[in-house]
Parts: structure tokens; sequence; C-alpha cells
């Protein structure tokens, strides 16, 4: 079958598992303290780990052009219907925008004016991190990657229609990645400083950007298996054999051990530094938050590391859709930890008084400020060694979230589906697709 259609039970299933994470919201907003941390990290958490997902799939579909690739040329259209959630991101994100402009939440410290004004440090990168920058990036620059994807996906459609050996639109369409790559690539490294790492605006890290994305990466590698195998299991994608889910699985591989890669040269760095201002990100996980520290590393390197070391485990399906589920969940896992406890931080900061802890008053010089901040920290440390309910680790309610934007991606991602054929006949290399074969 080359044209799917969503069926009514799986329709079903969706719409009620979008209905239990608005339920679970609701009930968060409901039960939160006074600034709604809860209710707002979990939206950003969300926000930002699916529409990374749907960026990383423009990105890598657009390399592959540019690489004269032809290994995925059999299931690309799951890449491109993954690419229009873009507009979906926009919506969210600009939702988190808002919320800095009006007050309506306390996610990042530089938000806040009056902490601003007693903390050079803050002071200092409020040129990048502003209301402003926030949200020409979250509407602007994901509204530049939408329109990639669209045109992408529009030309994708377009070719279906050519004759044999009319490349006109294939050309086009790598004219158009060779333009977004570029692009993609820086836009995405200062959208990662501004979602992700300005949570924690007293560090930086200058390989941040590269760890979130691999993360979006493996994770976007992963819905792929999945959703392959999801269809094969409905009569879909016959084309798609263990050659195609053997390439998916080197991807997963190769990635992962990059993903340690990164993840060890930045701790190694930060460590050996031993900068009070740096190493705080990395004491603050692993003294407050080692379940998650530690099992960050068991699930995302260690598991697929072991498990998909073997050739022949890349080619099992059912080897394949454990490992990419669990690493699935391992770097949403992730990027829970990169954002929770900074949140706890502004939202413990906050509370306790507007600008309390930071010692300088906005008349110290940056190394005494970097002492200050490290006591403050470590106070910190303290305050959340004890367990707080979706902070600590995910609850209930965070897991209810997840599962409501899991649908709603999974939902809009097969509508776009949809609307097209499963297979495009018309590109250059689907034969090279269609009969490729891995030793």
């Amino acid at each position: 079958m080359n044209q799917f259609t969503l069926a009514g039970r799986d329709r079903t299933i969706l719409f009620g598992l979008m209905i239990l994470g608005l339920l679970c919201m609701g009930i968060t907003f409901i039960t939160d303290d006074a600034y709604h941390s809860r209710f707002w990290s979990n939206f950003l958490h969300n926000s930002v780990f699916f529409t990374g997902i749907a960026f990383l799939a423009l990105m890598f579909l657009c390399a592959s052009l540019i690489a004269f690739s032809g290994w995925h040329v059999v299931f690309k259209r799951i890449w491109e219907a993954y690419a229009q959630f873009l507009i979906v991101g926009i919506v969210l994100m600009a939702v988190v925008a808002l919320g800095i402009w009006f007050d309506f939440h306390h996610l990042y410290h530089w938000a806040d004016a009056e902490s601003v004004a007693h903390d050079p440090v803050l002071e200092g990168k409020s040129g990048f991190l502003n209301p402003f920058m926030y949200t020409l990036f979250s509407v602007v620059v994901v509204g530049v990657w939408y329109f990639f994807a669209r045109k992408m996906r529009e030309l994708s459609i377009k070719e279906d229609g050519v004759a044999q050996y009319d490349y006109s639109f294939h050309q086009s369409m790598r004219n158009y990645a060779s333009w977004f790559l570029p692009i993609g690539g820086f836009t995405s490294a200062a959208i990662v400083w501004l979602w992700v790492m300005s949570i924690d605006a007293h560090w930086y890290s200058t390989l941040f950007a590269w760890y979130c994305t691999i993360s979006w990466f493996v994770s976007m590698l992963c819905v792929t298996v999945l959703t392959l195998i999801f269809l094969k299991g409905r009569g879909y994608y016959e084309e798609v054999d263990a050659n195609h889910f053997h390439d998916l699985g080197k991807y997963v591989f190769g990635f992962s051990v990059f993903w340690t890669y990164l993840w060890f040269s930045q701790y190694m760095l930060i460590w050996y530094g031993n900068v009070g201002e740096e190493t705080i990100y990395f004491r603050q996980r692993l003294d407050s938050y080692p379940v998650l520290f530690y099992a960050n590393l068991i699930i995302n390197f260690v598991l697929p590391f072991l498990v998909l070391l073997r050739n022949d485990t890349k080619r099992k399906m059912g080897t394949m859709s454990v490992i990419c589920s669990i690493v699935l969940i391992g770097h949403w896992l992730d990027y829970f930890l990169m954002i929770k406890p900074g949140v706890m931080h502004t939202a413990h900061e906050l509370m306790g008084g507007h600008g309390a802890g930071h010692a300088t008053e906005g008349h110290g010089e940056a190394a005494s400020h970097g002492a200050a901040h490290g006591a403050e920290v470590a106070d910190h440390a303290e305050h959340v060694s004890e367990f707080v309910n979706g902070f600590t680790i995910p609850g209930f309610l965070e897991i209810g979230t997840f599962l409501g934007f899991a649908a709603l991606f999974i939902y809009l991602f097969m509508r776009q589906l949809e609307k097209a054929p499963l297979v495009a006949r018309r590109d250059p290399y689907i034969d090279e697709s269609l009969h490729h074969h891995v030793v």
C-alpha cells in the first residue's frame, strides 16, 4: 500500500492521549507553586523536545540530499512529515515567549528585571538574553525553518508528477537544502542557547549546542525506527527491509557514541578547568540529581552501545523497537535534566526575594560574583537534596504530559502522511533505495 490512511481506532487512541496530556497539565497548574514552575517547565521541556525532533528531521533530509544519499529515499516522506510539526513548534514557543513578556512564568532568571539590575553577569548578557531576542528566534527564525520544511515537502510531492528522468524538482530541492543547512546550523545553536542553556544563565558551554542537537538527532532516529515498525505492522512500507533498519541502527549506534563523546568532553573540560562558574552546572546535577545523572549515561550510551554493537541486532525489528523506545525516553530525560534544575533554582531565588543571594548588588567584580554565585548554588543544592515531585525525577504528571505531546506530534505527522504517497517513485535515487543492501 502506497497511500496511508489514519485508522479510526488509532485516531481515538491519539485523541485520548492528548486529552490525558491536557488533564495532566491542568492538574499540574492547579497543584503547582505560586510561579507555576512545574507546569511551565513541563510545557517548555516537551515543546523544545518535539520541535527539535522536527527540526533535525529537516536537517538530516537536507544533509542527505546534499550528500547524494539514496538509501533513505523509500521512506523520506516520513521525515518530510515530521518537519511539518515546526508550525506547531512556533505556536508552542510563542506561548513561552508571551509568558516572558507578560510575566506568566519565571522560567528564566534573566527575564526578571530586578534580578538583572542587581547582577552584573545577567546584565552583561542582557544584549542577547532578553524578551525581544527570545521572541525573534522562537517565532521568526523557526518560521524560516518552517518555510524550508514546507518548500521541501511541496517540491517532493510535485516531483511525483514529472516524467521519468526529469530532475528539475530534485535540483530545486538540492538548492533549497544548500541554503537551509548553514541557516539551520547557525540559528539552531543560538536557539539552543536561548531556549535551554539560558535557564542556567550564569553558566555557559561552547559544546552545549552540539550536545543538545545530537540528543535531538538520536531522538529523531529512534522515532523514525518506531514509525517504520508501526507502519510495516499495518501493511505499509513493504519495500523497507532489514537493510534499511540496519542503516538506521548504525546511525543510532554511532550518534549515541558521539553524544557520549560530547557529554564527556563538556564534563571533562569543565572538571579540569575547575572554574567555579562552570563547575556549578555539573556539581548541582551530580550532587542533587544523582539518579538522573547516572541513568542518563546508562540509558543513552551503555545500553545502545552494548545492544547495537552486534550487526544482527540492527536488523531485528523487535530488538530495534525495544532499544529505540528506551533511548527515546532516555533523551527525553536528558532534556529533563537540562531544564528542571535551573528552573527550580530560579524559582527558589525569586521566591526568596528578588535578587536575593546576589551579594554583589551590582557593585562587585566578576570574580567576587562567581564566589557569591557558588555559595548560592551550594545553598540551592541543599535545598533540592530533598525529593521534589516533578523536579527530582519525572512524576506521573510529567509522563502524562509527555504522552499528550507525543500524541499531538504523531497525529499531525500522520495527517501529513495521508496527503501524499508514502513512496516518492520519481525521486532519482528511488531505485538505489529499493535495492539497498548492507553486508
